[in-house]
């Protein structure tokens, strides 16, 4: 799939643009894929849960890690901590998006003025 920002090619599944950030609409007529929970491996702090739960959710991942903050400070930090960790353990790792290799264009092949100084 091709951005629709940055013109760059980012995975089929993915909500949002690795390089820019900008949010990816579908077409209509091409069947999206199904979402899978998947711990995020380009948006991670820690682990990648949170990430992971934003892309599923089609959310900013900012928005998850502070509502995820804000259960922890009110049910307290070890539950929290514990269904953080659970969470890393039992969701499974996004693959890496394919990288794209851009080449810079060739050096002009002209010379440059050389001054008779």
């Amino acid at each position: 799939m091709i951005c629709s920002n940055c013109r760059r090619d980012i995975a089929e599944y993915s909500n949002f643009c690795y390089y820019c950030g900008s949010r990816q609409t579908r077409a209509s007529g091409i069947p999206s894929a199904q979402k899978r929970l998947m711990r995020s491996s380009t948006d991670s702090k820690i682990a990648g849960v949170c990430g992971g739960i934003a892309e599923y959710l089609d959310a900013d991942s900012t928005i998850v890690r502070l509502v995820w903050v804000i259960v922890c400070v009110f049910t307290g930090l070890v539950p929290g901590i514990v269904a953080y960790a659970i969470a890393w353990v039992l969701m499974p790792e996004a693959p890496v998006p394919a990288q794209v290799v851009v080449t810079p264009p060739p050096p002009n092949s002209t010379p440059h003025p050389a001054s008779n100084s």
